[in-house]
């Protein structure tokens, strides 16, 4: 009996302090927004910050502006991703594993290097704008604004709409659309009747995820919005502006962002509630070969949209190897855009590569013993710490970099300027990937395994170690690639907490493009996209298939 309750008492204690961690690293510096945005400078209760932004156009415009091309970008992503896995799923495309390492690089680098790409491709003096002008004497419409936005937005993020839908038909049987051809329910409308409505809350969780990264994204608007302002934009400038920046202004700003994204969240999973069906795929659908004309059609539908998500990339490569004066290009060629990189990146490359590894080092920790708590040791603590672990998921990156900067600039404890607050900003961001990935590993090992190992003498704590976490570790091991991906390419909240020596290779891209040094950003950002492709390998390796869901 006092062993039990020992054993009991560790996973209660386990609990707590995960509680603990979470209440002071993530609620207590999200408190402090709260408390920051109906504080004035006296230290008086006051609404005037909220009033300021419902009061003047400026700022309600900008809150429009991010709802609108979030909004346009998700319809999009959603539309053009389901299209590409539905087609990827139902019928032979050549070179299909190809296809979709390709689709996952497009999602690999960050989003502001995608708006500098389509500037170099579509500015007003891009390469494909100056050879239509000069050649058809056609003046191209302006890419700037919400139109370069929408752009970006959606031809990076529809991978990975691809990736959730490719997840869902995999569990879709063939039988029922075998059963619905039976009543005549055929091409588009089998597709909206019977597919549609299966894969639905899979795509409610995707279109969920587009618009939240679309929503905080910082980078794409301040390169290429030209006025197009946008919430992420208007809390930075107003956070650390050059002539006085409003903490408390831009706390308020922060505060309409976090029950926004928090309104939406729990529509999405309302309603994915609402409309869940439990499919298991029997029969999975195998893809069927076309012939003539719609087969060329189902080659072009998946061929175009993959290279113009790769334009970016391939862009930024060959920019990278062309002789560069600033933001002018000089003819020839040369490795002189690298060897500047490499000189001005310094300890970027360092802080990079020991920053992402310490944070994951820690999410694998914890992200471990929090999916087997939610998992395999349900109570009402679990449940609030569970709940805890998806704030993250709905607080944008630079109210997050808003949040530790008040919560930790001041002793007791001081994390402003050290590595210490970047980590931690990645470790809260990014943990929920491995949370959950560990968690759909754990749910599929039986708790008989666990049963038999304790039926033989071995203590709970145990088997959790010698037994449970290597048979998690698949899970584990992957959701920690995919956080070590999405950290080495995050600029929203570290663009808010480095300082010079805490410099990141994402800020020193930044940085570049903001200067004008088009050779030298493109130059680090192919040497940033290297690093992501070979831990993408990495992750075909670990997992032991060549390809990737989420």
């Amino acid at each position: 009996m006092r062993t039990n309750k020992l054993h009991k008492d560790i996973w209660t204690a386990a609990t707590l302090i995960c509680l603990a961690l979470f209440l002071f690293f993530l609620v207590y510096p999200v408190f402090q927004i709260f408390r920051q945005s109906v504080i004035d400078n006296d230290g008086a209760f006051t609404f005037e910050y909220f009033l300021k932004f419902f009061s003047k156009p400026y700022y309600l415009n900008a809150l429009f502006n991010s709802l609108k091309v979030s909004l346009c970008a998700t319809v999009l992503a959603v539309i053009l991703g389901t299209a590409l896995a539905y087609l990827m799923h139902s019928v032979k495309i050549y070179g299909k594993g190809i296809v979709e390492i390709l689709i996952i690089i497009t999602m690999l680098s960050p989003p502001f290097i995608g708006a500098y790409s389509w500037i170099l491709l579509l500015g007003r003096s891009g390469a494909i704008t100056t050879f239509i002008r000069d050649v058809f004497g056609i003046q191209m419409p302006a890419i700037y604004g919400f139109p370069g936005m929408l752009m970006v937005f959606t031809t990076q993020m529809y991978s990975l709409v691809f990736l959730y839908v490719s997840g869902a038909l995999k569990n879709l049987d063939r039988s029922m659309l075998e059963a619905s051809e039976c009543f005549g329910c055929t091409g588009l409308r089998r597709v909206l009747k019977v597919v549609v409505p299966l894969i639905g809350p899979t795509m409610l969780s995707a279109g969920l995820l587009v618009f939240m990264r679309s929503m905080a994204d910082f980078g794409t608007p301040q390169l290429i919005g030209e006025g197009y302002r946008t919430m992420p934009y208007l809390i930075y400038n107003e956070f650390i502006s050059e002539v006085g920046g409003n903490s408390g202004f831009a706390a308020a700003l922060s505060v309409l962002m976090v029950l926004l994204t928090t309104i939406l969240f729990l529509g999405q999973k309302m309603a994915a509630r609402k409309f869940s069906y439990s499919i298991s795929a029997v029969n999975p659908i195998e893809p069927q070969p076309l012939r003539g004309w719609k087969a060329v059609l189902a080659h072009v539908v998946v061929y175009v949209p993959v290279f113009i998500g790769l334009l970016p990339q391939l862009t930024v490569t060959y920019t990278a190897f062309q002789n560069t004066n600033g933001v002018r290009f000089v003819e020839g060629y040369s490795l002189n855009s690298f060897a500047e990189a490499l000189d001005k990146l310094g300890s970027s490359v360092r802080n990079t590569l020991v920053f992402s590894l310490i944070a994951v080092l820690i999410i694998v920790v914890l992200g471990t013993l929090i999916a087997y708590l939610s998992v395999r040791r349900r109570n009402a603590a679990v449940s609030v710490l569970d709940s805890l672990t998806m704030m993250p998921y709905i607080i944008p990156g630079s109210v997050m970099g808003i949040a530790l900067l008040l919560g930790f600039s001041s002793k007791p404890i001081k994390l402003m300027g050290t590595a210490a607050i970047i980590i931690l900003a990645y470790v809260l961001r990014r943990m929920p990937y491995t949370i959950r990935s560990a968690s759909a590993i754990l749910m599929n090992i039986h708790p008989s395994v666990e049963e038999a190992s304790m039926s033989l003498g071995a203590s709970k704590l145990k088997t959790f170690v010698r037994i449970t976490a290597p048979m998690m570790r698949s899970g584990v091991i992957s959701g920690a690639i995919l956080s070590w991906m999405t950290i080495i390419s995050e600029l929203s909240a570290s663009v808010l907490l480095y300082v010079t020596k805490t410099q990141t290779m994402t800020i020193s891209i930044y940085t570049e493009v903001i200067r004008g040094n088009y050779g030298t950003a493109a130059a680090m950002s192919v040497m940033l996209m290297a690093v992501t492709i070979l831990v993408l390998m990495l992750f075909f390796k670990v997992s032991g298939k060549r390809e990737m869901s989420l």
